[in-house]
C-alpha cells in the first residue's frame, strides 16, 4: 500500500508541468470533460457477440476489428443503417443508435417505442418489437422476441407479432406495478425479472397509498400545479411492496407469500436455473436483520429460510444471488460480514461451502465465471481503495491473479467464450487506454492510448495523499490542488469540496484524480483546492463506513477537521480565507462546518442540502439514523436548524425547487429559521429542476459558486 500510494503522489507531480498558455473557461470546466477536453476514445466499444472481434464507432460510422488484426474495417455507416430500416418502414435515425450486438450478426437497438433487431451481415431487419408510445422500463426476455413494459402504473408483456398481454390493471394510480421499489436502494434498479428460460416474469407490486403526499410545484402553466409524489420521511408510514409471478402462457399472476410486516424490504430478486424457486433479501425495517428467503413460484408459498445476517448497526444487500453454470443448486453471494465485500459459495440448503475471495479490501462487482466454470471473474479494491481492478480466482485452490496490471481504474469489458477482456482503464498520469488483454493477464493487443487533452492549458500540480482520521489510526486519503504558478513563500485561500457520506468516493487514481475540470479551473483562478475522503465514505470496508451510524456528520467533521489541521500547518495556506462546497450530503457537510466550526471556515456554499435528517426518506435515512422516535439525539446533532445562530461567515444555499430527493423543505426552513433569528443568509434556487442542476443550467450554477467564493473569500 505504502508503494501505491508513494507512486500516487510523485507520477501526480508529473501531471503538474507546464509551459502552456490556456486556461479553463467555465464553460469548459464545466463540460469539458464530456466534450472538446474529453480523452480520445474508442466510442460504444463492445464485442461482437461471442467471438473475437469487437466493433466500435466512428462519428456515424460503425467498425470492426478482430484481436490482433492491426487496422479496423468499416462495417456499416448510417446511411446503411437507414436503407436497412427504410424497407421495414422505420422512420430515419437522424444518429447512430445505440445498440447492442445480440448475436455475432445482428444488432439491437430503440428507436422511440419500437425496439428494432438487424441483421448486419443479411442487411436486413430481422423482427420488430413494438410498444406503446408511452411505454416505460421495457425488459427483454432472455431470447430477446418478447417484452415487459410499464404504462403508467400498469405492466404489460408483448411477445412478437402478438398482442399484448396485461399483467396488471390497477385503477388506483398509487399502486406501481413493474417500476423500481425502495427508492433505489439496496441495488433495486428496476422492478421486473424474467425467468432464466423467459418462461415467466417476476415483479414488483408497490402500494403507496398508505404514504402521505407530499406537494411538489410545477411553474411551467400560468397556474402554477401542485404534483404531489410519494415520500415516506423517516420515521412515517412507509410503502408496502409484495412480489407477483406472472406465467404468460396461461395468463395468471400469484403473488409470493412474503408476510408481515408488510413495511419489510424485498431485494435482490433472484430466479434458480429450473425456474421453479424466486430467491429474495428480505430486510426488516430497521435493516439490522436480512434473510435470504425461498419461494415457490408456482404456488407462492414459503419455502424456507436459506441464512440470516444480523448487524448491530445495519445490513445492506446490493446482489442477487448468481448461480453456478455447472451446479445449478449452488449460487454465490456477496456479503459484508467479515467487514469487507466479499463473494461466498452458497447452495439451496442454506450450507454454506466457503468464502470465495478474502482480504481487507472490497469486492467492487462479481463478473461472472469462466467458461469452464473453474474460475469466477470480478472486480475489486485489491491493491489499493483508490483502484479498481480486474481479477480471477480459481474456485478450487482459491489462487488469486490480478488481470489488470496497470495501476489505476480499470472498465473490463469481458467475453468469457473467447477467454478475453478490453481492458477501459485511466490514472492520474494516463488519460485513457484501452487493450486486449487475456485471462492469464497477458496483453494482447494495445487499442488505443489518449494524448493528454489538457497538454494545451497550464494545469496546476495536483497530488494524493494520506492524513490521520481522528480516531489517530486510520489512513485518509487527501487530493490537493495547488495553483498555478505556486509559490510557496506566498499565502493562498483554499477551498474544501466535500461530500462525505457513504456511497461516494472523490478521491480515486484516475484520470485528474476523481475530480472535474473545475477543481483545476479554481486552482488556476488562485485557489488550493482540498479533498478528504473521510470515514463513512466507500470502499474502505464496513467499519471504516458504517461508523457513522445514529450520529450523521459527527465522525464526518472531526476527520475533516484533521485535514484542516493539516492545512493549517502549510505555511502557503491563508488561514484566514477557507471555504467549503458541496452537494447533497455535502451541502449538508457544508452548512454543518460553517455553522459548527464558525471560526475556521469564512465562505461555504451548500447545494440541495440534508437540513434535518427527519425529513429524509425511509429507507436510506433509518439505515444511518434508526427512527427520530428511536434516535432523538443523534437527530437533534444532525439537526443544522439548531446551530443556525452560529453562523457567522458568508453561508449560500443553492437548492432545486422540484428536487424529490431532498426536499426544497430542508434549505426553506433553514432560511425560515435564519429570518427568525436575525442571521444573514444567501440564497439561490433552480426552478424546474431536482436534486441535481442538469445541462447548460449547470455552468449557470457553477458561475454561481465560482463568483461567490470570488465575492467573498479571494479578495
Amino acid at each position: 500500500m505504502r508503494r501505491i500510494l508513494y507512486i500516487v503522489a510523485c507520477l501526480s507531480f508529473a501531471t503538474a508541468a507546464s509551459g502552456q498558455n490556456k486556461l479553463f473557461t467555465i464553460d469548459e470546466a464545466v463540460v469539458g470533460t464530456r466534450q472538446s477536453l474529453a480523452p480520445q476514445n474508442l466510442s460504444a466499444i463492445q464485442w461482437k457477440g461471442e467471438t473475437s472481434t469487437f466493433s466500435f464507432n466512428r462519428k456515424d460510422s460503425v467498425f470492426v476489428q478482430t484481436v490482433n488484426d492491426s487496422k479496423p474495417s468499416l462495417l456499416f455507416t448510417l446511411a446503411n443503417l437507414n436503407g436497412w430500416v427504410k424497407q421495414a418502414n422505420v422512420n430515419v435515425l437522424k444518429r447512430m443508435p445505440s445498440f447492442q450486438w445480440v448475436s455475432s450478426v445482428s444488432i439491437m437497438f430503440s428507436s422511440g417505442n419500437e425496439t428494432i433487431f438487424v441483421n448486419v451481415a443479411d442487411k436486413k431487419v430481422e423482427r420488430i418489437l413494438s410498444a406503446e408510445e408511452d411505454a416505460e422500463n421495457i425488459d427483454f426476455r432472455p431470447d430477446n422476441k418478447a417484452l415487459a413494459y410499464t404504462v403508467k402504473n400498469n405492466l404489460y408483456v408483448k411477445a412478437e407479432g402478438a398482442e399484448r398481454m396485461v399483467v396488471t390493471s390497477d385503477q388506483n394510480q398509487n399502486i406501481i406495478n413493474g417500476q423500481s421499489v425502495h427508492r433505489n436502494e439496496f441495488g433495486i434498479s428496476k422492478g421486473t425479472f424474467w425467468s432464466p428460460n423467459g418462461n415467466m416474469l417476476a415483479f414488483y407490486r408497490m402500494d403507496q397509498t398508505m404514504v402521505t403526499d407530499y406537494p411538489l410545484v410545477d411553474i411551467t402553466q400560468r397556474i402554477a400545479k401542485v404534483t404531489p409524489i410519494k415520500y415516506p420521511m423517516a420515521g412515517m408510514t412507509s410503502h408496502q411492496v409484495t412480489v407477483g409471478v406472472f406465467n404468460p402462457k396461461t395468463g395468471s399472476t400469484v403473488f409470493l407469500k412474503t408476510g408481515e410486516p408488510l413495511d419489510h424490504y424485498l431485494t435482490n430478486v433472484s430466479w434458480t436455473p429450473d425456474e421453479k424457486f424466486i430467491l429474495i433479501a428480505e430486510l426488516n425495517r430497521g435493516q439490522n436483520h436480512m434473510s435470504l428467503n425461498q419461494y415457490n413460484a408456482t404456488t407462492g408459498d414459503f419455502v424456507k429460510t436459506l441464512f440470516e445476517e444480523k448487524n448491530a448497526r445495519y445490513v445492506e444487500p446490493s446482489n442477487p444471488a448468481i448461480f453456478f453454470p455447472n451446479e445449478p443448486n449452488t449460487f454465490v453471494w456477496q456479503s459484508q460480514r467479515d467487514g469487507f465485500n466479499h463473494l461466498y459459495k452458497y447452495d439451496l440448503s442454506g450450507k454454506l461451502f466457503g468464502q470465495i475471495t478474502k482480504g481487507n479490501w472490497m469486492v467492487t462487482n462479481f463478473i461472472g465465471f469462466t467458461s469452464d466454470a473453474k474460475d469466477v471473474l470480478f472486480t475489486s479494491t485489491i491493491d489499493s481503495p483508490l483502484e479498481v481492478n480486474l481479477c480471477k480466482v480459481n474456485l478450487k485452490t482459491k489462487k488469486l491473479l490480478r488481470l489488470t496490471k496497470e495501476e489505476g481504474t480499470h472498465q473490463p469489458i469481458v467475453n468469457f467464450v473467447s477467454g478475453l477482456f478490453i481492458d477501459r482503464y485511466s490514472s492520474i498520469t494516463v488519460p485513457n487506454r484501452i487493450c486486449i488483454t487475456d485471462f492469464s493477464g497477458e496483453q494482447r493487443q494495445e487499442l488505443l492510448v489518449s494524448v493528454n487533452p489538457l497538454m494545451d492549458y497550464r494545469m496546476p500540480e495536483m497530488k494524493i495523499f494520506t492524513i490521520k482520521a481522528a480516531d489517530d489510526s486510520t489512513n485518509l486519503y487527501c487530493r490537493m490542488i495547488k495553483p498555478i504558478d505556486f509559490d510557496s513563500t506566498k499565502k493562498y485561500p483554499v477551498v474544501v469540496y466535500v461530500y462525505g457520506g457513504p456511497h461516494a468516493q472523490l478521491v480515486t487514481n484516475r484520470w485528474l484524480g476523481g475530480t472535474g475540470l473545475w477543481d483545476y479551473h479554481m486552482a488556476q483562478k488562485g485557489y488550493i483546492m482540498f479533498t478528504v475522503d473521510n470515514r463513512g465514505s466507500s470502499n474502505r470496508g464496513f467499519d471504516f463506513e458504517s461508523i457513522i451510524h445514529r450520529n450523521l456528520g459527527a465522525n464526518e467533521l472531526a476527520d475533516q477537521m484533521r485535514g484542516i489541521q493539516y492545512l493549517f500547518k502549510l505555511p502557503y495556506v491563508d488561514t484566514a480565507r477557507v471555504g467549503v462546497h458541496g452537494w447533497s450530503f455535502g451541502g449538508f457537510m457544508t452548512t454543518q462546518m460553517m455553522l459548527k466550526e464558525n471560526k475556521i471556515f469564512k465562505v461555504g456554499v451548500a447545494g440541495g442540502p440534508v437540513i434535518d435528517w427527519s425529513l429524509y426518506e425511509v429507507m436510506y435515512g433509518e439505515r444511518y439514523m434508526d427512527t427520530p422516535e428511536e434516535n432523538p439525539e443523534g437527530y437533534k446533532n444532525a439537526n443544522m436548524l439548531n446551530y443556525v445562530e452560529n453562523l457567522t461567515g458568508k453561508l449560500m444555499l443553492i437548492h432545486g425547487d422540484i428536487d424529490n430527493t431532498v426536499v426544497w423543505q430542508n434549505s426553506l426552513e433553514f432560511i425560515h429559521e435564519c429570518v427568525g433569528k436575525r442571521v444573514m443568509v444567501d440564497y439561490f434556487v433552480y426552478p424546474q429542476h431536482e436534486h441535481n442542476v442538469r445541462g447548460t443550467d449547470r455552468i449557470h450554477l457553477m458561475r454561481k459558486v465560482t463568483d461567490y467564493f470570488d465575492t467573498y473569500l479571494k479578495k
